[in-house]
């Protein structure tokens, strides 16, 4: 009697793990193509101590991996001012200089490059006004380094005298 409740229970527990072969069995003579998925954040402070939180990568957070064509590259964005600038690093794997394109406004950058299957595109808000013709950009080894120059913002509004 032990022996009957004993085998029913096993039976019961291990009947999915003898069903999940037939699964793996059933994809032969298929072949799929997997690209690496990855994602990640940047938390860093910005002016008046505000943080902000910069995803990256080519999927989402939520959790559906989905095959994206266009991968967003990491970008790390720093602001010196001593020299007034803010820098841009950029890893972008896999691509020549010539395949990169740049375009820098008032207070965005946007990043794309495509060589045959490898294509990436991201914008990023930068912290505040630049100077579009200071740019410089240097691309090594899979890293693309951007700096502009800081537009120092006149004060806005008049200043009046009381009598």
């Amino acid at each position: 009697m032990f022996d009957d409740q004993f085998e029913h229970v096993f039976r019961r527990l291990s009947n999915p793990f003898f069903s999940m072969g037939d699964v793996f069995e059933n994809q032969r003579g298929t072949s799929q193509t997997f690209v690496p998925y990855y994602y990640g954040y940047v938390k860093t402070v910005g002016e008046n101590g505000i943080p902000h939180v910069t995803e990256w990568g080519n999927t989402k957070s939520t959790n559906s991996l989905r095959d994206s064509k266009i991968r967003v590259p990491f970008v790390e964005v720093s602001v010196n001012d001593k020299e007034n600038t803010v820098k841009l690093v950029s890893e972008i794997p896999g691509i020549e200089k010539s395949d990169i394109k740049l375009n820098v406004s008032d207070k965005q950058v946007l990043i794309s490059a495509e060589r045959g299957e490898r294509k990436y595109e991201k914008k990023i808000p930068l912290p505040s006004k630049v100077d579009e013709s200071s740019a410089k950009a240097k691309y090594a080894n899979g890293i693309l380094e951007l700096t502009l120059s800081l537009v120092k913002e006149k004060p806005q509004g008049k200043i009046v005298s009381v009598e």
